[in-house]
C-alpha cells in the first residue's frame, strides 16, 4: 500500500512538472515571436524604401520572351527580368545588344525579379 501511494505521488509530481514547464515556454515563445515580427517589419520597411529607388543595370540582353528577358552584366552574371506589360524600349532591342535597364526593386541571379522595369535602352 505504501509503495502504491509513493508511486502515485511521484507520478503526480512528474505530471505537474511537465505542465508547468510547457506553460513557461509558451510565454517565452510569444515574446520571441513578437520580437521576430518587429524585426521582419523593420526589414520590410527598409526593403520598401530600396524598391522605390530607381536603379540601372548595363549588360548584354539575351533570351527575350513575351514575359521576360535576361541581361548578363560585365562579370558574366545573368539577371532575369519578368514583366506583365512590355517595358518601354524593349521592342527596339534584339538579343546580343548592349542595353541599360532602368528598374525599381531588387535583382538577384538566383531569386526571381521583384520590382518594376521602367525602361530598356540601347547602350552606347
Amino acid at each position: 500500500m505504501k509503495k502504491k501511494l509513493i508511486t502515485i505521488v511521484i507520478g503526480a509530481m512528474l505530471c505537474a512538472g511537465l505542465l508547468a514547464g510547457c506553460g513557461q515556454s509558451d510565454a517565452k515563445q510569444d515574446k520571441a515571436a513578437g520580437t521576430e515580427n518587429a524585426k521582419q517589419a523593420e526589414t520590410q520597411d527598409e526593403g520598401d524604401k530600396d524598391s522605390q529607388e530607381e536603379k540601372e543595370l548595363t549588360g548584354t540582353i539575351d533570351d527575350i520572351k513575351d514575359f521576360m528577358f535576361v541581361v548578363t552584366d560585365d562579370k558574366d552574371t545573368p539577371y532575369s527580368f519578368t514583366f506583365d506589360e512590355k517595358p518601354d524600349g524593349l521592342e527596339s532591342v534584339v538579343s546580343g545588344d548592349k542595353v541599360t535597364v532602368k528598374y525599381t526593386g531588387t535583382i538577384s541571379e538566383v531569386d526571381p525579379f521583384e520590382g518594376k522595369i521602367i525602361s530598356v535602352e540601347k547602350a552606347e
